[in-house]
């Protein structure tokens, strides 16, 4: 008999790492965006790298946990007017 392969479903709750890029304009550069998305959901939060001055916010933000909190958390961010990117990595080749 021929064996079947198994199709890997993601689940809600499986754990995931996304690196993003948010960008918020001087009216909310005031505002503790990154604190308040690790209280409000089950997410660790991970500054990778950051630029704000009085024109404009850009941090690389590293969020981590159930695959389901972090969407949670994006969907807020952009809901509050931040404008969230995903960090895109290049590999070199050489």
């Amino acid at each position: 008999m021929p064996t079947k392969k198994k199709v890997s479903i993601t689940k809600p709750n499986s754990p995931v790492q996304q690196r993003l890029w948010l960008m918020y304009p001087p009216k909310l550069i005031k505002q503790p965006f990154i604190w308040e998305v690790g209280h409000k959901f089950k997410v660790t939060t991970n500054i990778r790298q950051a630029s704000v001055t009085d024109e404009i916010g850009i941090v690389c933000l590293e969020l981590a946990g159930p695959r389901s909190e972090v969407a949670r958390a994006i969907k807020w961010l952009e809901k509050n007017k931040v404008n969230v990117e995903p960090v895109e990595i290049g590999v070199i080749a050489g």
